[in-house]
């Protein structure tokens, strides 16, 4: 693959650049999955938008203590915890490790995911089934599950599940696990905003189009320039695109906002 096919710039043009807000002021966040990609961007952003701390979950622990000291250097009280989201006694631990070095959680952006190996349905096995639910549902099950009690102790707070345009319409066939675990997120996520949204806990989530991740990069389409061109702004995303989103999702401007799916894609569903 050509090196123009690949790079960030050239996919979807200049990082674009944000003055340092105060959208998260004082809050105490929590990202799952914050080491690489929109995690680290969105970790990074919760930093410029004014939190207090922010907290990496992951269990790539080298990676997520890179992002820990791109934080110290920006100023910003930051921790790794080593965590599997889904098992659900890392997340137990996870959430109890803060509230009890931290006193309290604000907001949280539930990141982890997996995608498989591009292939149809029929060559798809029970192992990479159980894979990709585990860590797009089952763990997003387990996140809530403790995120909420800990959000409720500070008597409210906000939480964004990262699910995908997939999940809202399959754009990419040869990824059905991955689309169908998506939309599971999506329902999963309204049903607990539902629930909890009396109590002044507004869960969201939000759905990337094509984003220049890893994940992205290594998902088996042959010419990545071609998706860029074929898109309406006529350019992939960068992961600090949908970072904002999120952080404005987590942030009190978005306050009256409850059970939604906030699409960060270039146009991809309107087109």
């Amino acid at each position: 693959m050509a090196m123009s096919e690949t790079n960030p710039v050239a996919l979807a043009g200049p990082v674009p650049a944000w003055e340092p807000g105060n959208k998260l002021a004082d809050k105490i966040c929590l990202v799952t999955g914050g080491a690489t990609g929109i995690g680290r961007a969105t970790a990074l952003r919760m930093a410029r938008e004014g939190a207090s701390a922010v907290i990496i979950a992951g269990r790539r622990q080298a990676v997520g203590e890179n992002v820990v000291a791109e934080l110290g250097e920006a100023g910003t009280e930051a921790l790794f915890i080593a965590t599997d989201v889904a098992h659900e006694a890392d997340v137990e631990k996870l959430v109890g490790t803060v509230l009890h070095r931290f006193g309290r959680l604000d907001a949280v952006f539930n990141n982890a995911g997996f995608q498989e190996k591009r292939a149809s349905l029929t060559q798809q096995t029970d192992a990479v089934y159980t894979q990709v639910f585990d860590t797009n549902v089952r763990a997003m099950v387990h996140c809530l599950r403790h995120q909420i009690p800990a959000l409720l102790l500070g008597g409210g707070g906000t939480i964004v599940n990262n699910t995908s345009v997939s999940g809202l319409r399959n754009p990419n066939p040869g990824l059905s696990l991955y689309s169908a675990s998506k939309a599971a997120a999506i329902s999963l996520t309204r049903s607990a905003a539902m629930e909890y949204a009396p109590q002044n806990v507004r869960i969201n989530a939000v759905a990337p189009g094509r984003v220049v991740t890893d994940m992205m990069l290594n998902s088996g389409i042959a010419d990545m320039s071609q998706v860029a061109a074929g898109l309406p702004l006529r350019r992939m995303g960068h992961p600090e695109e949908v970072a904002a989103a999120v952080c404005w999702l987590l942030s009190g401007e978005a306050g009256y906002i409850v059970g939604h799916v906030l699409c960060a894609d270039g146009g991809f569903l309107a087109g």
